[in-house]
């Protein structure tokens, strides 16, 4: 009996032992296992910031590339469409290279003005975005990047801008656009069963996932104010924003809506205040993937043998306790190691790769994939010839990898790597070899340097010197080619020209300059006007030239000269000379003999002068003979009507009504009689003066044509005599034009007396014209207006555009009358 109760009670002992060790094994694994989740999360973390940062920060430098390029810069100045084409041809070829989803610029005021997506469907050209951060912060001279939903592909990507200066310039003329998509990244966060990876803004607005259903949901839970000025941000679209339901249960602990627990962890993402990349790790899951496995292994294990491992479960724990710990020590200090070598491995700012024997890739470092565009699951155990150009192929497999294994070592090895976009790029290659505990070669360690950008600016420069050379020996053979043209033109022109140094003295003149003076270039350099010439031809050159020099600017000049006794007038036209920094150095004078020209001008215009007044007296005498003769023979034939109308008036009534009608005409023809005739020569001009001759002519003019005409005038002096006489045709030929050709609805005539000066102004609200596009034909009345304002030595200026009316303006000096 005390035999049976003790087998009962070591059998009890036994199975109580068996089950407290399971469960203590249980509970060390499952904890074991939690802190390799840990672990695995923390290691999942940092490789996708780095893979996060690496995508980050690639478009970086080819925005400030693209912004530096002179066709923005040229579009931006002058927007015109072949400066435009050339930026659109500039940007797609960058799209097309970096392998973005779009390439675009914008003005300083955001507008999008060229575009790499231009002609799809969702293009934004013309479009505004000056509310983006990244617009207002390469504004101020700042580079950005900006996570952001595009408003109008509704497409998330990354924002990457840079100010585009012009040439010594500190200003930004607008900024250049590189938007990359964020499809790639999230390839990289492959979905698993138990753990989610999120990349979230700093309000906890999910913008990249794992698994799809999180994006753009609110991880946390936010006031009504914060998404009211989330929305405003427009950076994730307009919403609704949902909230995940995730609330924090201590530091590494969160739980969903439905009570299900997750492992949290976070880490910052560089570059980007505020942003975090998120690890969920599913609890539950873990515990199912730890506990079904145990427990299928353990249960007939303990069925078995509980009642033989009962007295020697301590013992096993304990013996378990220490080789878990001598475990994690070995695999914390392998791991560390790992972590070293893993470390200086890929974050080596170099291309390394191993081989075997055979030539197949055993492992590339993040560098080497990042620089090819290849994922290392793309290249691990293919052959390394297969990614090099077809002549480094053969040379390396013929050459190089033979000699390589045998000496142990190359260096410096020149080849050409195959990209996955096709691009090709020059590395040089040094290697060691790896050997065993038998000295036996098994694979290599080489490490390779991209010298692509070398080689192109070695290629460069000498292309570059060789360009300069052939445009050296261009612009010398250029050079003596103008100079040859110059020195013919200086000799043979009949013009005279001459340059003159800041202090007015000559520095070169030409033959036509020494014949007209007697002097020679050789005697004339160095001096100044007073030196040689009259001195009222010098101070008139001296006083021009100091206008030049004071004003900065081209001027044309009448200057006289005495030649032989005989005044000659030249017409001469003087300019500034610049050095390189843009300051004035000198004048020279290009001075023409009008002498001949200004004599004909003046035949001309005593000629217009003498026609004219001739017309003046035929207008007049016209005038009296309308009126006199005319005039009184219609009086006459009028009384003689009447006569007959009042003779007939019982005994033919149909006669006197005709003869009414006669008299109704006869009058009508003397009016008209009388109105040619003052049209022709008004006697209000001759006997009352210009501003009474004007106000009878706008009044007759309001009454025949129907359109409102104002006159307005000063009080000044009676003006008669050519003044009067061309001032009244011009406002006559003016008016009359308004009525034929302007379609105005009113017209206003001005005359002003002003610093001497007499001003007549015809303003219309017509249809306008262009000035010089009148026909000869057209412009006849213009040029007869112009005319009769030159011969009385006024000035006559026309001003009109199309729908904007016409201005006349006839200014005179009152002293010529």
């Amino acid at each position: 009996m005390k035999l049976r109760s003790i087998l009962r009670v070591l059998s009890l002992v036994a199975f109580l032992s068996a089950c407290v060790a399971g469960y203590l094994y249980y509970s060390t694994l499952k904890e074991y296992a939690f802190q390799e989740a840990e672990r695995n999360a923390l290691d999942r973390l940092q490789a996708t910031k780095k893979n996060l940062s690496a995508f980050f920060s690639e478009n970086i430098k080819p925005a400030r590339v693209l912004a530096r390029m002179p066709s923005l810069v040229d579009v931006l100045l002058h927007p015109d469409p072949q400066s435009l084409n050339a930026a659109n041809t500039l940007l797609d070829l960058f799209n097309k290279a970096l392998d973005v989803e779009v390439c675009y610029l914008m003005d300083s005021r955001g507008n999008t003005i060229a575009s790499s997506n231009r002609n799809d469907p969702d293009s934004f050209v013309g479009m505004n975005f000056s509310f983006r951060p990244y617009f207002q912060d390469a504004m101020q001279g700042l580079p950005a990047s900006y996570l952001a939903l595009g408003t109008t592909s509704r497409k998330r990507g990354a924002y990457y801008s840079y100010p585009v200066y012009r040439k010594n310039s500190d200003t930004p003329l607008g900024i250049a656009v590189i938007k990359a998509s964020i499809f790639f990244v999230e390839k990289e966060l492959t979905p698993e069963e138990t753990s989610i990876q999120l990349v979230v803004d700093p309000q906890g607005m999910v913008f990249i996932s794992s698994r799809s259903e999180w994006l753009y949901q609110l991880l946390w839970p936010l006031k009504p104010d914060e998404i009211r000025r989330l929305r405003q941000t427009r950076q994730f679209g307009n919403g609704p924003w949902h909230w995940t339901g995730l609330r924090k249960k201590g530091d590494k602990e969160v739980i969903d809506s439905s009570g299900k627990p997750y492992l949290f962890h976070e880490i910052s993402v560089d570059d980007y205040p505020g942003w975090k990349i998120v690890h969920l790790y599913d609890l539950k899951a873990a515990s199912k993937l730890v506990s079904e496995p145990l427990l299928k292994i353990i249960r007939p294990v303990i069925i078995i043998l509980c009642s033989l491992l009962g007295a020697s479960i301590f013992f096993l724990y304990r013996q378990a306790s220490l080789e878990i710990a001598r475990r994690r020590t070995v695999e914390q200090a392998l791991r560390k190691s790992e972590e070293r070598y893993r470390s200086l491995y890929h974050n080596t700012p170099a291309m390394l790769h191993s081989i075997d024997k055979n030539g197949i890739i055993v492992s590339v470092s993040n560098y080497w994939s990042d620089a090819l565009g290849y994922t290392r699951e793309e290249v691990i155990g293919k052959k390394l010839t297969d990614y090099l150009a077809p002549l480094s192929r053969k040379y390396a497999e013929e050459t190089i990898i033979p000699t390589f294994f045998k000496k142990g070592f190359i260096k410096d090895i020149p080849y050409q790597f195959i990209k996955k976009n096709e691009e090709i790029i020059d590395v040089q290659i040094s290697a060691i070899t790896d050997r065993d505990e038998q000295q036996n070669t098994f694979r290599s360690l080489a490490v390779s340097i991209d010298v692509t950008e070398r080689n192109k600016a070695e290629r460069a420069l000498q292309e570059a010197k060789e360009a300069l050379s052939s445009y050296s020996k261009d612009l010398e053979s250029q050079v003596r080619k103008r100079t040859r043209e110059i020195s013919g033109i200086l000799q043979y022109t009949p013009a005279m020209v001459y340059i003159k140094d800041a202090d007015g003295k000559y520095t070169m003149v030409n033959s036509r300059f020494e014949g007209l003076f007697g002097i020679r270039s050789s005697d004339v350099r160095g001096k100044t006007d007073k030196d040689f010439l009259a001195p009222d031809i010098a101070d008139q050159f001296l006083k021009n030239d100091e206008r030049v020099l004071r004003e900065k600017k081209s001027i044309q000049v009448e200057e006289s000269i005495v030649i032989d006794d005989e005044t000659h007038t030249f017409l001469s036209t003087k300019f500034p000379l610049y050095d390189g920094k843009s300051r004035v150095t000198g004048v020279c004078g290009i001075a023409t003999d009008i002498t001949a020209l200004k004599k004909a001008q003046e035949r001309l215009r005593r000629l217009s002068a003498s026609i004219m007044a001739g017309q003046e007296k035929e207008r007049a005498y016209l005038a009296r003979e309308l009126h006199d003769e005319l005039g009184q023979v219609l009086t006459a034939l009028r009384m003689e009507a009447v006569w007959i109308r009042n003779r007939v008036h019982k005994s033919d009534p149909t006669a006197s009504a005709r003869a009414l009608t006669m008299c109704q005409l006869i009058d009508t023809t003397i009016e008209e009689v009388r109105g040619l005739a003052i049209r022709l020569r008004p006697g209000v001009l001759d006997h009352l003066g210009l501003v009474e001759a004007i106000e009878w002519y706008t009044a007759d003019f309001e009454k025949r044509y129907d359109i409102t005409c104002i006159f307005e005038h000063d009080d000044g002096p009676e003006i008669r005599g050519n003044i009067a006489t061309a001032a009244y045709r011009i406002s006559q030929e003016a008016l009359t034009n308004v009525a034929r050709h302007a379609s105005a609805t009113r017209t206003k005539v001005t005359l002003s007396f002003d610093n001497g000066n007499l001003t007549l102004t015809i303003r219309d609200n017509g249809k306008g014209f262009e000035p010089d596009a009148l026909g000869e034909t057209d412009g006849l009345g213009m040029a007869n207006m112009r005319e009769r304002a030159n011969l009385v030595g006024g000035f006559f200026d026309v001003q009109s555009r199309p729908e904007g009316g016409t201005r006349i303006c006839f200014t005179v000096p009152l002293m010529e009358s």
